[in-house]
Order: structure tokens, then sequence, then C-alpha cells
């Protein structure tokens, strides 16, 4: 199926649509479909650390010292590739100063924000329902 670019779904020549997809040929527009390109920006969104730096930007412009002070237990390596990989998708802004040292701040691009509330949620109920899962995870491990 092949929608017209004047579909409400995109903005004529841009990419990033839902025509875009279609136009490819994928059969099916779901992350259950492994041919899906929605399914690595779950893969992004999803992994432990880009959804604990989204959560932290969400509360505002983070300059890589303080987001890595924010964020226990993360390495300079893997925060550096997480900030990298959501500044590519379009998820995260950075900004560099030109001053000496060189000041970089990171902050939420407009479709980043939109992540605010569901991984809030998300977080919030890992936060919330802790003492659940590790009693099912002792009960478990018991048997």
């Amino acid at each position: 199926m092949i929608l017209p670019t004047s579909s409400s779904f995109c903005q004529e020549g841009t990419q990033k649509c839902y025509t875009y997809l279609m136009v490819r040929n994928y059969p099916e527009i779901s992350v259950c479909n492994a041919e899906c390109p929605s399914r690595q920006v779950l893969d992004l969104i999803a992994d432990k650390w880009s959804a604990i730096a989204i959560y932290r930007l969400s509360k505002g412009t983070k300059r890589y010292n303080q987001l890595q002070k924010e964020i226990g237990g993360i390495s300079q390596k893997m925060l550096t590739q997480t900030l990298r990989n959501l500044e590519r998708d379009g998820i995260v802004n950075r900004r560099v100063y030109p001053v000496i040292p060189p000041m970089v701040e990171y902050s939420l691009t407009p479709l980043g924000e939109t992540l605010i509330e569901p991984l809030s949620q998300l977080c919030k109920w890992a936060e919330t329902h802790i003492p659940e899962v590790e009693t099912a995870r002792d009960r478990y491990d018991r048997v």
C-alpha cells in the first residue's frame, strides 16, 4: 500500500514519516515486524541508559559532567555512546559553546520531549513495584 505524499502523516519532502515507510515497502509498520525500522527506535529508547538519560534530561538542559553525576553507574564511554545515539535519532540536541575549555550542553529535542510522559511513567512504575519484583524473583529462585 502506497500513500500519497500529501497524506496527513507527513510533509512533502520529509523522509521521516509514515508514507516514507510505506514507500520503502515495509509490509507492516509494527515493532513486531522484524523488518520494520520502528524496532530499531524501540531498541534505542528501551535501552536502560537511554531511558535514564532521557528521564534526566526531561528535568532540563544538562552539561555532560552533570549528567554523568546524576546517572549513577554509567561509564564515560557508555554515556558518550548513549548521547551520540540519541542525538543521531533526533531525541537529544547537543550544543557546543566556543569557549575554552569547551562547554557542551545536552537537551531534549521536541521529538525527545514526546518521550517524557511515557518514560517517566515507566521509571515511576519501576520505582514503585521493585518490592513486588524482588519478592517474585526470590519466590522463583527458591523453586
